[in-house]
């Protein structure tokens, strides 16, 4: 009986122990709205600080651009579905890149990065940051966007979760994108020459839907674009688009740049010497899937964005001036506190440890009548259209790209904030009302730039 109760009073002990351990690590979703709470008066007190200079309104652009391959010598992990568990890639379907474009007015000099990635991944800015200075291009006016490829390279990542998402971390990996984006943005760098900047907009609701909640929800259709041509006649152009880069399934793994590759070298075939292309708000945005296979699906979606961007319907809006303003801000915002049941989140440091730590911060830059905003996130697509309609009262044309080099999860609606899915529950790490915050945020930073 005695060892009984010694085996019995062992196991109480166990048993508080695990009950300590399991409340040191999870608590309770904090609900308190954002306008309360100090990372929204520490945002308020940073843009109020930003003292943007907008009046080049006579002056001319310079633009030059650049690409560089990035395809491994070897096959490693494929970054993008989870359950593939950094599995390496059986085959090369198509060559990915890092593109940049420079552009000077003058005064100012600005880059603009798009990589075939699934983001652009923190650990490769860490590397990258310090060698964008003064003497080159700073950091701060370098805007950074991924075609967001889920068949791309990884071993980028840290922390428990990349072995899910990125496979096993590797230096050397990290070590060549962070210099393959250098590497574009000086050759770009060493090829201005005079150019003329057009916005275009186009729309195309019939390659795109809402995987959140159907019809229930809306979509973000526009295809909003960049466009170059230089005093030689050279033609260059930045187009984004809010359909996810999902055409290739989880269980077909080969490196490619999915629709955006064929969208791009289609246009480089046709009325364009150079072509980029930046995911934009793809949160809840999905292709829409047509063909035999997948690799059919993804010709037929990247001609069918084609066909409504060089669409006779296309909207074309010259620039005015050589305005040229960047702005890198960090992005306060509340602990982070993934889900592990709708109410039940796990504590700061358990997320540090399982998913790392890295600097968040929002970037934008206005280049003639254009307003480009990098958000670190799947930034949703249902968001858009009034921060659209905002920027154009303001006489500006909103461009929004998610994963500028820092990354927080989903940004979804804040209606479906209760909602059991995969954005909103698995992928939501910074609890509510981060809808309406980075709305605040967006239409903060047109303020300013407009």
């Amino acid at each position: 009986m005695k060892f009984f109760r010694i085996l019995l009073s062992a196991l109480g002990v166990l048993l508080l122990l695990l009950v300590l351990a399991i409340g040191s690590m999870v608590t309770t979703m904090d609900r308190t709205p954002y306008k309360e709470m100090p990372y929204y008066r520490q945002w308020k007190q940073l843009i109020a600080g930003v003292k943007a200079d907008t009046s080049n309104m006579s002056g001319s652009l310079r633009v030059g651009w650049a690409k560089v391959n990035i395809t491994p010598p070897a096959p490693t992990p494929t970054a993008g579905y989870g359950k593939r568990k950094g599995k390496e890639y059986t085959s090369v379907h198509d060559s990915v890149y890092v593109r940049a474009m420079v552009i000077d007015n003058g005064t100012t000099q600005a880059a603009i990065v798009a990589a075939d990635l699934l983001i652009i991944p923190p650990t490769v800015i860490s590397r990258l940051k310090p060698r964008l200075t003064k003497d080159n291009i700073p950091f701060d006016q370098v805007y950074f966007g991924a075609t967001h490829s889920h068949n791309s390279v990884g071993a980028w990542g840290t922390g428990i979760s990349a072995l899910f998402f990125s496979g096993k971390y590797d230096d050397a990996t990290v070590k060549r994108l962070s210099d393959a984006i250098f590497n574009a943005v000086t050759a770009a760098q060493k090829n201005l020459e005079p150019a003329t900047l057009t916005y275009m907009e186009s729309v195309d609701s019939v390659d795109i839907k809402n995987r959140l909640v159907g019809n229930e929800g809306g979509i973000d259709p526009e295809i909003r674009s960049a466009a170059f041509e230089t005093i030689s006649g050279k033609k260059a152009i930045l187009s984004s688009y809010a359909a996810h880069s999902t055409i290739i399934n989880s269980g077909n793994i080969v490196l490619s740049r999915d629709y955006p590759g064929v969208l791009v070298d289609s246009l480089e075939k046709g009325r364009y010497n150079f072509a980029m292309y930046m995911a934009g708000a793809v949160g809840s945005m999905a292709p829409i899937e047509k063909g035999t296979d997948d690799f059919d699906e993804m010709k037929n979606q990247a001609y069918g964005v084609q066909r409504a961007l060089l669409s006779e319907k296309a909207v074309k809006e010259p620039a005015r001036g050589a305005v040229l303003e960047t702005i890198t801000l960090p992005l306060p915002l509340r602990n982070p506190s993934p889900r592990l049941t709708m109410d039940l989140v796990l504590r700061p440091w358990a997320f540090k440890k399982a998913f790392g730590e890295y600097p968040v911060f929002v970037k934008a830059l206005r280049v003639g009548n254009i307003i480009m905003v990098g958000m670190p996130c799947d930034f949703s697509g249902e968001l858009v259209a009034g921060l659209d309609a905002y920027a154009k009262t303001k006489g500006m044309n909103l461009m929004v790209t998610s994963f500028n080099g820092g990354y927080i999860g989903y940004i979804t609606h804040d209606k479906y904030f209760e909602k059991d899915s995969y954005e909103t529950k698995t992928m939501n790490w910074y609890g509510p009302y981060n809808g309406a915050y980075l709305q605040e945020v967006i239409i903060d930073i047109i303020d300013k730039l407009s």
